[in-house]
């Protein structure tokens, strides 16, 4: 069932030009060694003669409403549905599609979403304006990177040049077109089309719907994660000051969640929230740590399937047998935060900080223009960043690759992970 609502429809496309892109890249590592010096390393490479070639943007969505509210009521700031007014210099059109071009899936996240209201009015886990004008800001950012420093882009929104991603989340779609109207100054060539995919098969976020393994292990580790030492003593002392009782369901996720979202607003925290708020994220960022289980398996399972989708864009762009049309100058993929802890895990360069909101991972390649080497270029929140396995914040291509190898998995694998634990309980039972 897996197989077929997940592989054959989505991956197996990327399955063969990875294949024809990992193949060429094997042959350019054999006929184009790194240039060295005599002492047998790596000469220092002239930036002058890089020339980028394709820009992948990983972005967490803008500033939002808490997805769940603390369990007392004068513990809860308002949410005043003024917060959701559209600044007008954000309002770009777009539509919404399937991967394969068809009508926008169900979002049943959409649906829990609409029926927790919260105190003030508003929903939760909605966009709102300090959110929209973060996403504008991340696409100005953009523009300056890559159309007004670097003439890569095309100042106008080009469909052949640009592909556009998210999960099927509202706050994710909207945060997508702020970023493009930042981007792109409301300027576009033809029409914006958002791909989405189905969440039962979605690969932006650890999915958990799909993949058994994933889950069980999961929701065994959620169920002790509070208990954990340090955790533990901490939450206590937070509950205790707040008032609040310990068999409510209140954990440092939550905490945290609501913190969070009013402090980006400018809303006045609860006194011990705000005593406490560096505590509450250190441990909020343990707890998600834990409960992911930062193993080989536990990293393949959450990011597995999307790193593997990155790879493919840079195997593609590489290969010299891909037709012109079929890769993209710029990717964007809108995402959350839950993917972003475990992607930057993986990649070696997470910063032990819960990513805000409207943060962004951003891989530039590039090749060198003489030797014909490629090169990719890592940044997180605008900063140069040195992913594992790489000697420099310049990493030549195939090290990465090899270091991203680790936990990238493949449709078939990933299919055989997941259903791994389900396999053998089944055989189990019998």
């Amino acid at each position: 069932m897996i197989a077929r609502a997940f592989g054959a429809r989505l991956w197996a496309p990327l399955g063969v030009l990875a294949s024809l892109g990992y193949y060429y890249l094997q042959q350019r590592r054999l006929t184009l060694a790194h240039p060295r010096a005599a002492d047998g390393q790596q000469q220092p490479v002239d930036r002058n003669l890089l020339k980028l070639k394709m820009v992948q943007v990983v972005f967490r969505h803008g500033a939002r409403s808490p997805l769940k509210p603390l369990p007392q009521q004068e513990q809860q700031v308002e949410w005043n549905p003024r917060l959701l007014e559209v600044p007008p210099q954000t309002r770009f059109d777009y539509t919404v599609t399937s991967l394969a071009g068809g009508p926008k899936p169900y979002s049943p996240f959409d649906s829990t979403y609409h029926k927790t209201v919260l105190k003030g009015g508003m929903f939760a886990g909605q966009l709102t304006s300090v959110g929209m004008s973060q996403m504008f800001a991340l696409g100005e950012r953009l523009r300056k990177n890559y159309v007004e420093d670097v003439p890569f882009l095309s100042p106008t929104f080009d469909p052949q040049e640009v592909f556009v991603r998210s999960t099927n989340i509202y706050r994710n779609l909207e945060s997508t077109r702020c970023l493009l109207a930042g981007l792109f100054r409301y300027q576009k060539e033809g029409p914006i089309t958002i791909y989405t995919d189905e969440a039962s098969s979605e690969v932006l976020y650890p999915n958990y719907q799909n993949c058994w393994n994933l889950r069980e292990r999961t929701r065994s580790r959620t169920q002790t994660a509070s208990l954990q030492p340090g955790i533990s003593e901490d939450l206590k002392k937070v509950r205790e000051g707040m008032g609040i009782a310990s068999g409510d369901g209140v954990d440092f996720l939550l905490l945290f969640d609501n913190m969070a979202a009013e402090q980006v607003h400018g809303l006045p925290s609860c006194p011990m929230l705000e005593r406490f708020a560096r505590v509450i994220e250190q441990r909020a960022v343990d707890v998600a740590l834990y409960v992911q289980n930062g193993d080989r398996e536990g990293l393949q399972m959450t990011v597995g399937p999307f790193l593997h989708l990155l790879e493919s864009n840079l195997l593609s762009a590489v290969d010299p047998a891909t037709p012109p049309g079929d890769t993209r100058k710029l990717y964007l993929y809108a995402v959350h935060d839950t993917t972003l802890i475990p992607l930057l895990t993986a990649l070696g360069i997470f910063d032990h900080k819960w990513p805000p909101f409207a943060v962004d991972m951003t891989i530039e390649l590039y090749q060198h223009q003489k030797s014909k080497e490629w090169f990719v270029q890592l940044y997180y929140h605008g900063e140069k960043q040195v992913p594992r396995g790489c000697p420099d914040q310049l990493c030549p291509l195939d090290k990465f690759l090899n270091s991203m190898s680790v936990y990238i998995l493949t449709p078939e694998k990933y299919h055989t992970l997941c259903s791994q634990a389900q396999v053998t309980e089944l055989r189990n039972g019998e």
